[in-house]
């Protein structure tokens, strides 16, 4: 691959013309286009950056870098946590927050059409006003549809209704020449050659810039009611996952946390929202639950049953969340522990690895005591119905090439048992920039060269998000 040529003077006047106004370079760039969610991974700065309006705009500015061999890097609002929308080739970077129309419904094949700015709270919303659901949860509500289906984010309810991908039926796709095509339909079976629609799902923005998404919809439901359910130790409470998977009651999503990461959510939110001690003993994890159906009376024996089987796995309370005032405490807090970190950690990694449900207690007990062995704290929590689990390593205190170090050693040899428990390193963050190493240990070569040679059919001069899911030689 020949080395990227750069942003010339005669290339930002052709960026311009593209799109008039809303071209930025140099010192006029926005800071924040240099770094994602996670800084850790590194903050670098675009060349120039193009607010794009368009499928035609996209077009033209991608295939005008195409037959320059610049390279290009798609940013939607910026919420991911490695490293995947930052240029860290530098280049021209696409900005779709503009791109932020829900285009229409179709309500009798419960089917919308959105631009891939669209926020998923945006999407949430206006879903519920027309009777419907988009099922995919991830926890940071303002991310972009298109950065949803580009990492396969699907967050909190893929218990009950599957991942992101399950809910993607067609998209519109400029490939790194400037041509446009389109991958699926709106149907909802296809057995019609290779499903090219399903390889663009999680690419990360390394073949294709998705403009335009159909989406699948489900019937809301009337009823929907969260349990709190309060332990005394980290080892019942996720030991209780797996029971109540086999129960049969078809939870919508079940959460798990401890202790400290609540109190650092409650912290940010400036706000108690969850018992700490009951019947004097003190709470130390804690299962977030949420059941929906036809009516609050068909969820009652749901409910009664749930209960049953928590209080005799050692649940030392179950509380209910059934008005929209409690729903949205619950749910404030849980959606924080991101932001509560955030705001109270100087530096910062994580990971989201999935295993089975039933290899969640040994998991999670393993990184707990391995954290033992570091000087980082560590803090966690996880969709614990799918066994996607989010582990974050934290400190204020120490030198960044040391915690850098520290941290490095710690996620080879939890990545090491991920694979050994028969998961994967990412359910739903990706690989962007900061994983790349381990991706590249997890799957192997054979794999990893069949990876390579998709990159290469579908861009041969390399130019589209370079340097990330596996390096860009």
């Amino acid at each position: 691959m020949a080395p990227y040529a750069p942003v010339t003077p005669e290339i930002l006047t052709q960026l311009e013309a593209i799109a008039p106004g809303r071209v930025t370079a140099g010192e006029e760039v926005n800071p924040d286009y240099g770094r994602d969610e996670m800084p850790i991974y590194g903050i670098h700065l675009p060349e120039a950056a193009v607010e794009v309006l368009s499928t035609e705009e996209i077009a033209a500015v991608v295939k005008l870098c195409y037959e320059h061999n610049i390279p290009v890097t798609t940013r939607g609002a910026g919420t991911g946590l490695v490293g995947g929308c930052v240029p860290a080739y530098g280049g021209v970077l696409l900005v779709t927050t503009r791109m932020n129309r829900i285009l229409s419904y179709d309500l009798e094949n419960f089917t919308v059409t959105v631009q891939p700015g669209v926020l998923l709270q945006q999407l949430a919303e206006d879903a519920l006003s027309h009777g419907c659901l988009y099922p995919p949860d991830p926890g940071e509500k303002l991310a972009t549809l298109g950065g949803n289906v580009s990492t396969n984010a699907s967050g909190m309810r893929g218990v009950k209704y599957g991942a992101t991908r399950d809910y993607v039926r067609a998209m519109t796709v400029v490939l790194p020449t400037g041509e446009v095509t389109t991958f699926g339909s709106a149907v909802s079976k296809t057995s019609s050659g290779y499903n090219l629609l399903q390889l663009l799902i999680g690419s990360e923005g390394t073949l294709g810039v998705i403009t335009e998404l159909t989406l699948k919809l489900l019937p809301a439901p009337a009823a929907v009611v969260s349990l709190v359910v309060p332990f005394g130790d980290l080892a019942a409470c996720i030991s209780t996952v797996p029971k109540l998977r086999q129960s049969g009651l078809n939870p919508q999503a079940i959460e798990f946390f401890e202790k400290e990461i609540l109190r650092t959510s409650e912290a940010y939110l400036e706000k108690q929202v969850f018992p700490r001690e009951i019947a004097g003993e003190e709470v130390g994890a804690y299962l977030l639950i949420t059941f929906d159906g036809e009516s609050e009376d068909a969820l009652e024996p749901v409910l009664e049953k749930a209960a049953d089987l928590l209080l005799d796995q050692g649940a030392l309370d179950v509380l209910v969340a059934d008005t929209p005032a409690k729903l949205k405490e619950a749910w404030a807090a849980r959606s924080s522990f991101l932001e509560g970190i955030e705001e109270q950690t100087k530096l910062l990694d994580e990971c989201d690895v999935v295993v089975p449900v039933t290899r969640i207690p040994e998991y999670v007990l393993f990184a707990h005591q391995l954290a033992g062995q570091y000087d980082f704290r560590l803090q966690y929590f996880g969709h614990a119905g799918d066994g996607n689990l989010h582990i974050y390593t934290c400190s204020n205190d120490m030198d960044r090439e040391e915690f850098l170090r520290q941290v490095d050693a710690f996620m080879t040899q939890l990545y090491a048992k991920t694979m050994a428990l028969g998961g994967q390193i990412s359910g739903e963050h990706g690989i962007g920039r900061g994983k790349v190493k381990y991706l590249a240990q997890a799957v192997g070569e054979t794999n990893l060269a069949l990876m390579r040679g998709i990159k290469q059919v579908f861009d041969p001069k390399g130019i589209l998000n370079p340097g990330k899911v596996f390096s860009a030689e």
